[in-house]
């Protein structure tokens, strides 16, 4: 077990509104608490394998996928495993166990306190 505390990309207090972070990007410089967070978040989808395991839980049904369905991704089972908890730990995936299966799902919320940080508009 890790003592690693992950830093939210959002704050959780606010149910419904997403609240990130950071500002987006553009407007202010960065707090010494905000670049660490936007660093931690940035420094996990550095890793090509990372890249693709998120893109891989975030684009499947339902926004969930069973560790079972997305390890096809050109690396050991240990380092799929070791990649998806550097995610879980920089806020950007959640995990579920069920059985001997885990279930990770990108929240919404991260998403759109993703764009918000590098200030895209989520509006269509």
């Amino acid at each position: 077990m890790s003592n690693t505390k992950a830093l939210p990309l959002i704050e959780p207090e606010i149910a419904d509104a997403v609240t990130p972070c950071c500002p987006p990007l553009t407007e202010r410089p960065f707090t010494v608490e905000e670049a660490e967070t936007a660093a931690r978040m940035f420094k996990a989808l550095g890793d090509p394998v990372r890249v693709r395991l998120f893109s891989a839980v975030a684009s499947h049904e339902d926004g969930e996928a069973c560790v079972c369905d997305i390890s096809d991704v050109g690396v050991s089972q240990p380092t799929v495993s070791h990649h998806l908890k550097k995610l879980k730990e920089a806020g950007l995936l959640t995990s579920e166990r069920r059985g001997t299966w885990v279930y990770y799902r990108v929240e919404p919320s991260v998403l759109a306190a993703m764009g918000k940080l590098l200030g895209l508009s989520t509006a269509g």
